[in-house]
């Protein structure tokens, strides 16, 4: 029986099929997730200079606590899949989104370096917890395989255009409040958005779709324990830490690399604007083409367009016409792994232990979007931005590799 089928909906309408109570929770996250990402990661950017500002420092100093938070973000990453597959998503998301609206009161109130570094260790913390991982474990607890997909990207579809909506936000504030009276409406907002959906929507699955009860923890850990002895799995792994190196390098450094080139600043933002809006187009694509063709093949063609994209922009990008249509090329795949990663997993390994085990591909993964910015500056710095974009260029073909390797075995337990 397809988990549509299922009555989930704790109410119905007179003379209506009752809403499968999947799709609720699917909406709340699609505003949860925007908030959330508006509030507690875009925010940063706008706020960056005027931060280092009034707080006396560089905005290298400011920049590195962006960096705390994503290697916390990661070190958090394993044990909330554990407690996901455990408990599932209601009070961890609740106290997560508490958490990090009280933490956006505490960054408007530092007054130095490590005040900000500290708060910004529990901020990654907290976004471990609330959004997009978190959210992903969950719907994949509630959808089958045929409705999995779909549910995902209508969540990401309008998570996508978070920054579109808080940066020019945030900047409004800062310019009327200052810095501090702006992360203050923004905890308000999202306390006031993302406390209570989480609390009143978010719920576990009454039964699966095979009517089975919820597995023991004993079998949660068994097939964790498969699929981290799966080689297919750490193929798996070095893809999407190759490939995420890649987008976090080309989205740190796109615009530095087109000025470059003899581009105005104001074009180079604008062309890499268009990574967002095409990032929407590439999730809507790979959706359409899975129901033609197998999902490791087209998530191998998108990563080896990306990687002639960025090998070859180096060549084409002194022209506006040529800078535009290798960042179209690199974009059309900018957000693909969202949507791929957990279809790939939920699919060889069942969702059973998919928190925990996405959670183990969530740590070297983050950590890569951590550390990629930081190599790509220092291989521009001794070699120029031609041999960075040649690198980012190699890891989207190592991403491609990775994808495709060992993508036939059959996975434990169906050999």
């Amino acid at each position: 029986m397809s988990t549509d089928t299922r009555v989930a909906a704790t109410s119905t309408d007179r003379g209506h099929r009752p809403i499968f109570h999947g799709w609720w929770i699917v909406a709340a996250f699609a505003v949860t997730q925007t908030v959330g990402y508006g509030c507690l990661y875009y925010a940063f950017a706008v706020l960056l200079h005027p931060i280092a500002a009034d707080l006396h420092t560089s905005p290298a100093a400011v920049t590195g606590a962006l960096t705390v938070a994503v290697l916390a973000w990661a070190a958090a990453a394993i044990p909330v899949g554990r407690w996901l597959d455990r408990h599932g998503g209601r009070a961890l998301m609740t106290i997560g989104s508490a958490l990090g609206a009280g933490l956006l009161v505490a960054w408007s109130r530092v007054e130095a370096v490590w005040q900000l570094y500290l708060v910004f260790a529990g901020l990654g913390v907290a976004m471990a917890m609330a959004l997009y991982d978190a959210a992903t474990a969950v719907i994949v607890s509630w959808f089958d395989a045929e409705q999995r997909p779909r549910a995902i990207l209508a969540m990401i579809v309008v998570a996508g255009f978070a920054s579109t909506i808080f940066m020019p936000l945030t900047g409004l504030l800062e310019h009327r409040h200052g810095w501090r009276t702006t992360l203050l409406v923004l905890a308000a907002l999202y306390a006031a958005v993302a406390v209570p959906l989480h609390a009143l929507l978010v719920r576990r699955p009454a039964g699966r779709a095979d009517g089975a009860n919820r597995p023991s923890a004993a079998n949660r850990a068994a097939v964790v324990r498969a699929a981290r002895r799966d080689s297919r799995f750490w193929w798996l792994a070095v893809a999407f830490v190759a490939h995420s190196a890649a987008m976090s390098a080309m989205t740190v450094h796109l615009v530095g690399f087109l000025i470059s080139k003899g581009h105005p600043a104001t074009f180079a933002a604008t062309v890499a604007g268009l990574l967002g809006v095409l990032s929407v187009t590439g999730r809507l694509l790979l959706t359409g083409a899975r129901r033609r063709l197998r999902l490791t093949t087209i998530v191998a063609a998108v990563f080896a367009t990306q990687a002639a994209a960025a090998a070859t922009l180096p060549l084409l990008a002194g022209s506006r016409a040529g800078a535009v249509a290798g960042v179209v090329a690199f974009g059309i795949g900018f957000g693909v792994a969202s949507l791929a990663s957990p279809a790939l997993l939920a699919d060889r390994y069942g969702t059973t232990g998919y928190a925990t085990i996405a959670g183990t591909l969530a740590t070297p993964v983050t950590l890569a979007k951590a550390a990629a910015p930081l190599a790509a500056a220092a291989l521009s710095a001794a070699a120029g931005y031609n041999a960075a974009f040649l690198a980012v260029g190699g890891a989207c073909a190592l991403g491609a590799v990775g994808i495709l390797t060992r993508a036939g075995i059959p996975a434990p337990g169906r050999q």
